[in-house]
């Protein structure tokens, strides 16, 4: 299933939608962001993060590759692997173990490993247009796909 393109006129209309995001669940989901640099992934995941309910610092994980938060609904992973050099450093990393739980993954670049990720439950695609930006979000799963009908059914673009 796949919604979209929706235009994210501004930072606003990226933080609305987080707020609408933030509204289902999304324990032990998977979300991977794709676009170009300056394509509004990492406003996206900020602003999830913030409507999840996390009220501290939110670093871009750039260089550690992965930063952890803590919800009130539980740990939230945000991968950010554009400087990944080999995913094979994932493996070394750990990577497994961050999906095997019930927490929240956030990756950006995902394209970058791919192969060494587990399949996700939604592929949200960002991109740049005169307007501002523009997603489009695709469900790789079951869950993905309930998830993506009830986004569907409460926002509106």
């Amino acid at each position: 299933m796949k919604v979209g393109p929706w235009m994210l006129a501004g930072e606003a209309a990226t933080v609305r939608l987080a707020t609408v995001m933030a509204r289902l669940p999304c324990t032990g989901m998977k979300f991977y962001f794709y676009g170009d640099l300056g394509a509004g992934k990492t406003t996206l995941v900020r602003a999830l993060l913030r409507e999840l309910g996390h009220s501290g610092v939110i670093r871009s994980p750039t260089y550690t590759l992965v930063e952890p938060y803590s919800l009130p609904a539980g740990i939230a992973y945000h991968f950010d692997l554009y400087r990944l050099h080999d995913p094979e450093e994932l493996d070394l990393m750990g990577v497994r173990d961050y999906f095997s739980h019930d927490d929240l993954c956030l990756v950006e670049w995902a394209e970058k490993a791919e192969a060494w990720l587990p399949q996700p439950d939604l592929c949200l695609m960002l991109d740049m247009v005169h307007q501002g930006r523009r997603i489009s979000i695709e469900s790789k799963t079951e869950r993905g796909n309930g998830w993506l009908r009830s986004l569907e059914s409460i926002y509106v673009p």
